[in-house]
Order: C-alpha cells, then structure tokens, then sequence
C-alpha cells in the first residue's frame, strides 16, 4: 500500500508541474482532471470517502468541464478556426521586405524562442513556493499516525476533554444541535462557514457570467 501511495504523490507531484509549466491550455486542463483524480484517490487511502467524493466530482469533474467552457467562449477555439488559423498562417509564411531589407527576420526568431511547450521558471516564485513548503511539510512529519490512539487530539491528556471528546459529549447541551457535524459547522466553526459560503457565492456567479456571456472578443 505504501507503493501506491508514493506513486500517488509523485503523480499529483508531476502533474502539477506540468499544469503549472506547460503552454497547451487544454493538455493543462486535462492533466488538471487526472491530478484531482489521483488527490481523490488519496482520500480514499486516507479513509475519507465523503472528502474523495466531492474533490472527484468537484475537481474532476465540474471544474474542468467549466475551464473547458470558459477557454471555449473567450478564445472561441473550435476545428474551423484551427483551419483558418492553419490557412493564415500558411499565407503570410513568406517574409516581406521593406527597402531591401528583410523584416521578417526578428518575428521569425520571436517565434523560436516561444516554440518551446513549456514556460520558463519564475525563479521568485519558486523560492515563494519552497518557503511555505518547507514549514509545512515539517508540521505534516509531525503528525501522528493515521489512528493513533495516544494523538493529542483524542485523549485526555491532563485530565480536560480535548476537542474531540469535548465536541462529542457537549455538543446537545451547547447548541442543541443533535448532530455533532452541523453543531460544529454552525455554531463552533460560524464564521469560517460564513467565509466559505461567500466564496461558493463568488463561485457560483463566476461561474454564471462564463456561461451566459457569448463572447468577448
């Protein structure tokens, strides 16, 4: 099992990179599914089925299709208009002169130099990246075990009930809320629920100017 996982993590790892590098926007959105993809199944390794099911479906699925939508409505790409650019360009391959002297010359080797399918390294960001990568990949080392018994955050420690134990035995008298999950995500975590619903608004009206706009171009 731990083969698979490893060989999960350098997949989303590499898949990352190249959705962060690559030019070809579509071939980017579809490695962008498979990574999610692969993110999902690492949830289910972690026995968080609920969590696996909304990042497949969510990531996976609604948001690459709408990335899809979008990179069709604002750069109208479609098999006619490849064929026109491929014809356009075919036309005006042969370089022009101006005075005698060619002009052509320095778009030709513009052109060159962004031939390559990848984008070059933005050096400040990756030192960014390294800098919130390193604290955190330390907090993750530190972690305990997946079911460890003696965590902090399921034991009584010093004789006080941790969070955990605090949340399952008080959570009716607190809040009245039967339900651990909904208390928690109500009344304890309120503001941080708020904060998600304002984003998922955002979201969502994002979502419906992509759709209903016919083009801007």
């Amino acid at each position: 099992m731990i083969w698979l996982e490893l060989g999960l993590i350098a997949f989303v790892v590499l898949a990352a990179l190249y959705v962060a590098f690559a030019r070809d926007v579509v071939g980017t959105i579809v490695m962008f599914a498979g990574l999610t993809l692969a993110i999902a199944v690492i949830w289910v390794l972690l026995a968080a089925p609920d969590v696996a099911l909304i990042e497949a479906a969510v990531g996976a699925g609604v948001t690459s299709v709408l990335f899809l939508i979008a990179l069709k409505k604002t750069t109208g790409i479609s098999a006619s208009d490849d064929d026109a650019e491929t014809g356009s360009a075919a036309e005006t391959d042969t370089p022009t002169t101006d005075g005698g002297e060619v002009v052509a010359d320095a778009e030709a080797g513009q052109s060159s130099d962004d031939s390559s399918g990848f984008h070059p390294l933005n050096l400040p960001a990756a030192l960014l990246i390294a800098a919130l990568a390193i604290p955190l990949g330390y907090t993750f080392l530190s972690l305990d075990p997946i079911g460890e018994t003696a965590a902090v955050a399921t034991e009584y420690a010093t004789g006080d009930a941790t969070p955990h134990t605090y949340y399952l035995e008080n959570t009716l008298g607190d809040t009245g809320f039967p339900n651990a999950v909904v208390a928690v995500l109500v009344v304890y975590r309120g503001l941080d629920t708020l904060g998600e619903l304002i984003v998922a608004f955002a979201a969502a009206v994002s979502i419906l100017i992509v759709l209903q706009r016919e083009d801007i171009l």
